[in-house]
C-alpha cells in the first residue's frame, strides 16, 4: 500500500510538470517541434495522463477543447491535426485512428476514477466509430485497426503502423463496450508485430497485402520515433515474452551507456541515431529491465524541460512500470 502511494504520488508530480509545460489554459497540448500544432495523438494522451493522475480539471479542458476544435467531422472521431498559425487552422478531416483510440481509453478510465458516467457514454460513442470505420481485414481474415478512415489503402492491401494499435487500450475498450471485432484487432496487432519480429526490428510503417507483409513504399521501414511506442505498449499489456521486446532491446544494447537508439535498422539492428533525451532512455530501460527479468530499471529521472513527445513516452513508461512491472522500479 505505501509503495502504491509512492507511485501515485510521484505521477502526480510529474504530471503537474508536464501540464504547465505542454498544455494551454484551454486544455490544448502543444507539439512545440511541430508547428505549435496541436495533433488528436495529444489531445488522447493528455487525457489519460490526466485520468491517471486524477486532475479532473485538466482532463476536462482537453476534452472540451477536443469537442470543440478536432470533433468536428460527420462521426465521433476527431480531425488529427490543429495548426494555430494557419489560415484553415484545420486543413484536413482525416482522422488519426491512435488519437481516437486513446481519448476513447482516457474517457473510459476517467468514468471509473472519478465516477462520470457521461464520459463511459462517449467512449462507447467514439469506439462504435472506430470500430465501423477503421478496421480491416489482414492476413488470413484478421482483423487490423487502420491508421485513419481513409487514405493509406494501396492497390494490393494498406498501409499499417504497428504502434497504433494499443493491446491493453483497445482491449479494455472491447470488453467494457462488448466490441469483439475491437478484441480481435488488437490480436492481429500483437501476431503481425510477432511476425515482423522474427525478421527484425518491428517498423514504423508496412504494407499488407494478401501475400503477406513488406515495406510500403514511401514510408519508413527501420524502427524510428513511431516505432519506439511498440515495446512501451507492449509491456504495458503484459506482453513480456513478445519477441519485439527482444529485437528492440537487443539493438538498445549497441549504443552508448546514457543513451538511447531512436533510429533502428530494420534487418540489422544497428543504430542509425541516438539521443540522450530521458523519454527514450526510460523506454529502453524498462524494456530492458522486463526482458532481461532483472530487479530495478535505470529509468532516468524525468526532465521538465523535454519536449512534449518525450516528456510524454516518460510518462507512459513511468505509468506502465508501476501497472505492468512493479519489479522495475527506477533506481
Amino acid at each position: 500500500m505505501a509503495q502504491q502511494i509512492e507511485i501515485r504520488s510521484r505521477i502526480e508530480d510529474v504530471w503537474s510538470a508536464w501540464r504547465d509545460a505542454h498544455m494551454d489554459a484551454n486544455g490544448r497540448v502543444i507539439d512545440g517541434p511541430q508547428q505549435n500544432a496541436s495533433h488528436s495523438e495529444g489531445q488522447g494522451y493528455g487525457m489519460l495522463l490526466a485520468a491517471t493522475a486524477g486532475d479532473r480539471s485538466a482532463f476536462d479542458r482537453m476534452d472540451a477543447w477536443c469537442r470543440f476544435n478536432l470533433e468536428i467531422r460527420e462521426d465521433r472521431l476527431m480531425a488529427w491535426r490543429w495548426l494555430p498559425d494557419a489560415r484553415i487552422r484545420v486543413p484536413d478531416l482525416n482522422n488519426a485512428t491512435d488519437g481516437d483510440l486513446f481519448r476513447a481509453w482516457a474517457l473510459l478510465r476517467a468514468a471509473q476514477r472519478f465516477d462520470a458516467p457521461g464520459y463511459m457514454q462517449a467512449a462507447r460513442d467514439i469506439v462504435s466509430d472506430l470500430v465501423t470505420r477503421c478496421i480491416a481485414q489482414g492476413p488470413d481474415a484478421q482483423p487490423l485497426l487502420m491508421p485513419a478512415v481513409h487514405g493509406f489503402e494501396t492497390t494490393d492491401g494498406f498501409v499499417y503502423n504497428p504502434c497504433y494499435a494499443m493491446p491493453l487500450a483497445m482491449t479494455e475498450l472491447a470488453r467494457a463496450f462488448d466490441q469483439p471485432r475491437l478484441a480481435a484487432a488488437a490480436k492481429g496487432a500483437v501476431e503481425v508485430s510477432r511476425q515482423l519480429a522474427l525478421r527484425g526490428v518491428v517498423p514504423d510503417w508496412v504494407e499488407v497485402t494478401s501475400s503477406g507483409l513488406r515495406a510500403a513504399e514511401g514510408f519508413s521501414f527501420d524502427a524510428g520515433y513511431e516505432a519506439m511506442r511498440i515495446p512501451l505498449y507492449y509491456v504495458w499489456s503484459g506482453l513480456s515474452d513478445h519477441p519485439a521486446l527482444l529485437r528492440y532491446t537487443e539493438a538498445q544494447s549497441r549504443v552508448p551507456a546514457g543513451t538511447a537508439a531512436v533510429v533502428i535498422e530494420r534487418q540489422t539492428g544497428h543504430p542509425r541515431a541516438t539521443s540522450t533525451e530521458a523519454g527514450y532512455r526510460s523506454i529502453a530501460a524498462l524494456t530492458s529491465c522486463v526482458v532481461t527479468g532483472q530487479v530495478g530499471a535505470i529509468i532516468p529521472p524525468f526532465d521538465p524541460r523535454a519536449e512534449y513527445y518525450p516528456a510524454t513516452l516518460q510518462m507512459f513508461a513511468m505509468i506502465a512500470q508501476a501497472e505492468a512491472a512493479p519489479m522495475c522500479v527506477p533506481i
